[in-house]
Parts: structure tokens; sequence; C-alpha cells
């Protein structure tokens, strides 16, 4: 069985998929499949074969070498943000009735996008932050902000990943910074009230028929907040499991898996939470965590004592016995 193991992406995550994928191709069942490293970069789609690039032809996501053409049975997708957590390649690979791993396309937008999957939670009762959605161009009045959010906030790009593009604001003169920064992920942006807690991660996925949770990680971020810099650049300790009393272990559990099967999910994911007196507080979800050796979903695996190529081969199955949505 052929399974392109597909990394790489247009935004600044793309360095991170690129060591996800990485670890699949390490992990992956070499007696079950032949796994094909693709890259899909601004620039060039492409799958790399020994030292080689073959072109990705998009007409069937295929490529040619040496007069023979190679077809995907089944696609591992390991790109961070756009365009492969954001539904779009999803969307692709539908209408060729590709199977791929994670969630459908219309999952995938729909939890990239902050505000929406906010919206949709709100029906489920999930504990959040108070948040105010802006565009750009929209009149801003900093003293309405305070007024419904009090200082300190966080300002947030409304589709982005890894925390780009997301800053603290302690003193209103921090504002319009943080405005420009988080606009230039986005032209759509979430200001959010501050919740003061313990941050923890959580990895949940469908593993052998159940909604399965990994492990809960807790966050102590260096930084003034879990940052790009907290995440992947060493600037934050990790603890797997965190050290929570049974009552509150059980209330994330229960809430992680809770806020999983409300979005519709299927394959990985990393559910971020704050736990303000002792409520888990819904922050996001990731539907194509980190797999790099730093990230925390490995790290949750280990805890779990599932080896990461037994994952995959869930992920594959998963992948092969769903229908497109054109289909059904």
């Amino acid at each position: 069985m052929n399974v392109a193991v597909v990394m790489g992406g247009y935004s600044d995550e793309s360095v991170i998929s690129l060591r996800s994928g990485q670890l699949i191709l390490n992990h992956i069942n070499k007696t079950k499949y032949n796994s094909f490293e693709i890259h899909i970069l601004k620039d060039a789609w492409y799958c790399l074969l020994d030292g080689e690039k073959f072109p990705i032809n998009k007409a069937d996501f295929s490529f040619d070498k040496e007069n023979t053409t190679t077809k995907f049975d089944v696609i591992l997708n390991t790109v961070h943000g756009t365009p492969g957590e954001d539904g779009h390649l999803q969307a692709y690979w539908e209408l060729l009735d590709i199977p791929y791993s994670g969630c459908n396309y219309y999952q995938s937008s729909l939890t990239f996008n902050k505000r929406d999957t906010l919206s949709v939670l709100s029906k489920f009762d999930i504990p959040k932050a108070k948040s105010i959605y802006i565009s750009k161009g929209d009149a801003i009045n900093p003293n309405q902000i305070i007024d419904e959010l009090e200082l300190p906030f966080f300002v947030k790009p409304n589709q982005s990943g890894s925390s780009l593009g997301v800053s603290k604001v302690d003193k209103i003169e921090d504002l319009n910074k943080a405005l420009e920064f988080a606009f230039a992920e986005d032209n759509d942006i979430l200001i959010e009230s501050y919740l003061k807690g313990r941050e923890v991660s959580v990895g949940v996925l469908k593993y052998k028929g159940e909604t399965k949770v990994l492990g809960i990680t807790e966050i102590l971020s260096q930084n003034n907040f879990f940052d790009y810099e907290a995440k992947y650049l060493g600037k934050s300790e990790e603890i797997t499991p965190a050290k929570l009393d049974l009552e509150i272990e059980n209330k994330v559990i229960e809430t992680a898996k809770k806020v999983y099967e409300a979005l519709g999910m299927s394959g990985f994911s990393r559910t971020d939470f704050i736990i303000m007196n002792d409520v888990p507080h819904f922050i996001e979800i990731n539907t194509n965590p980190g797999l790099s050796p730093q990230s925390i979903f490995p790290q949750q695996a280990t805890f779990a004592k599932i080896e990461m190529i037994d994952l995959l081969d869930n992920e594959i199955e998963l992948a092969l016995k769903r229908k497109p949505i054109w289909k059904k």
C-alpha cells in the first residue's frame, strides 16, 4: 500500500511540519506500507525520493519517475496551518477520492476558525474566555474592550496556529502593537479575556473505536505565556502527566472528550485548557498537532504506552474506512 506522508505548508509552521513528517516516516510500519515523503510548499509540490524532487501532478496527486506513475492509496497529513489544517487539502483529496488521515474538510475548516469553534462549543456549555471579534478596518474602542474584558487580555489572529501573532496585553498602550502583530497573520482577530490558572494540553484521538485521551500535559512557560518560542524553542517545561487532583483530572478528561465529540473530530488532536477555579476552560483545538520529538502529542503517547507505529496504523485504518462526504 502506497502511503503519502504529506508535510510542509504555506505558513511559518512549515518548519515544524517537516519535523513532524520525519517522525512519521521513521515510525511507520515499513513491512505494511511503502511510504513517500511529500512536500507541499508555496513554491512547489514534490515527492522527495533518494534526494531527488519529483513534481506532484495536481490533477490526480501522483508523480512520475522513469515513465512510471505512482499514485497513493492513503494520505497521512501532517501539514500544520494552511493548507493542511484549514480544510483546503482535505477538500481537494475528497474530490480526488483519496483517503486521508484526520478530520474531514468541514471539521478542519471549522476548528481552524477560532470564532466559529467557540460559537459551536457555546451550544455544549463548554467553559471558555470572554471574547470580542474584530475585522481589519473596524473601529476599535480601547475603553470598551477594557470594560468588557478587563486587563490583561489576549489578542489573537482568528485563523493561525502555533501561537503565531498572539500577544498578551498588560496595559492599554500595548494594544496597537498587539493588533498590528495579529493582523499581520489574519484579517480577523479575537480579543479574549485573561484566564488565570494552570495551562494543560490534552491529546485526544479515535483509537480502536473509542474516543481516547492519551494524557494531560501541564505547560509551564518561561515567557509571558505559551508562545511560539515557548512551544518550539525550549522556553517551557512540559510535565506529562500533569500533577492534578483526581477530581480535576477527571474533569479535564471528560471536557476534552466532550469537545472532541461535539466538534465531530476524527484522528489526532490536541486541546488546550486553562484550569481556573478548578474548572477547565477551553482555549483551542489543534487537529494536526505537532509530532516532532519535542512535541507534546508524542510525549503523551509514550505516557499512554502506545507505540507511534500503532497510532499510525490506527490512523490509516480510520482513513480507509471513512467515505468521502460526497459519496454518503
